[in-house]
């Protein structure tokens, strides 16, 4: 009997070469050379942890909308309305890793000015997973908060069959002392649309709980999703969750919200006018840094030392997985499906650039 030849396994890249290829790609569509490098370096870091709904996987699409007129190159990235702890930005339709980049340096300001800061942003655009721009937070020694409105809406009111909310997600970094900072990043769906569009292309099935199609019964393939919604976390909590962050990211900033939002799957020309906010705390305005971090690296020990029910290896932080593929990836490479490095010599042929470099490697070991 003849033995079938498995399919080819996922090859790997550097990320230092993953990140030049990016910002190659970027500047051959025309964005300068310093916002292509910044974007890249952001896209790289999402596929380092772990996060690759989020990362490279996210180049062919970007492109398409800058080739179709939908984005705007050179924004004029501006303050429209400030207070000494807060501020509104204007992103110009800009790529959203340069505007939430902005967001992010001014919070650090502000809030160590004034103890806390909160930043909005509106006509900003889709800027990869939101923990990228809670960790700007870390290294002031500050806690970061970052709340955003979806790209499309996958998610309808409790009960209901219209798609009015999106996945909507928060993201908070907590520095600490010895231990990996506590970071959360989160949808307020049961899975990122990201994490869908990455099993779409590896060809996996969904897990059952992700999404139901519009009889409310389990939807299990990717290629399916538009024939149902995503699912909210904890039921109708995730549902008003998802309606509230909606608000702070979106219409508080006079961003898109609810019928408002563009599909950007789909659609490549219109301005997304996507809203997002970024808040820190700065730590010293509470009393002693070092004292605080060393506070929370204890209860991270105790956290992770308690005792686990039969079968569990191990109690996980928020964060901690997400710098083990870190590590893993920045040893090992970074993994591409063969259908996403086709995508990948496809842009290059496109661009008439070289292609991305990519070579088998060892299977991810987290440890």
């Amino acid at each position: 009997m003849a033995h079938e030849t498995p399919p080819p396994g996922p090859g790997r890249v550097q990320p230092d070469a993953l990140l030049d290829f990016i910002a190659r790609a970027f500047v051959a569509a025309g964005l300068p050379d310093a916002d292509a490098r910044r974007v890249a370096t952001l896209m790289t870091e999402a596929d380092l942890q772990g996060s690759d709904g989020h990362g490279v996987i996210r180049l062919a699409p970007y492109l398409k909308r800058i080739k179709a007129g939908g984005m705007n190159l050179r924004p004029n990235i501006r303050v429209l309305h400030e207070r000494a702890a807060t501020a509104l930005l204007d992103g110009d339709n800009g790529m959203g890793h340069l505007v939430m980049s902005r967001a992010a340096d001014i919070a650090a300001q502000k809030a160590r000015l004034c103890g806390i800061a909160w930043v909005g942003a509106r006509l900003s655009n889709h800027a990869g997973p939101a923990s990228l721009y809670a960790r700007m937070a870390l290294p002031h020694d500050m806690i970061g908060l970052y709340f955003a409105v979806g790209n499309a809406n996958h998610l309808p009111p409790w009960g209901g069959l219209e798609m009015l909310l999106s996945t909507n997600p928060i993201a908070v970094a907590v520095p600490s002392a010895d231990e990996v900072p506590v970071v959360l990043d989160m949808a307020t769906t049961v899975a990122a649309y990201g994490k869908v569009k990455a099993k779409a292309q590896r060809g996996e099935l969904m897990p059952e709980g992700w999404m139901i199609d519009r009889q409310g019964q389990p939807l299990r393939d990717p290629k399916r999703a538009d024939e149902g919604f995503l699912l909210p976390i904890g039921g109708y909590k995730g549902y008003g969750l998802s309606l509230i962050v909606g608000l702070l990211a979106g219409t508080l900033n006079g961003a898109a919200m609810g019928r408002e939002v563009i599909d950007f799957n789909k659609d490549h020309t219109s301005t997304t006018n996507t809203g997002q906010a970024i808040a820190m705390i700065d730590v010293a305005a509470f009393g002693d840094v070092a004292g605080f971090k060393r506070r929370v690296s204890t209860l991270v020990q105790d956290l992770r030392g308690s005792d686990r029910m039969p079968g569990v290896e191990r109690i996980w932080l928020p964060g901690e997985q997400s710098h083990a593929k870190r590590t893993a990836h920045l040893r090992d490479g970074i993994a591409l499906a063969p259908s996403l490095r086709a995508t990948l010599d496809g842009v290059a042929a496109d661009l008439g650039i070289t292609p991305l470099p990519c070579t088998r490697g060892p299977e991810p070991n987290p440890a």
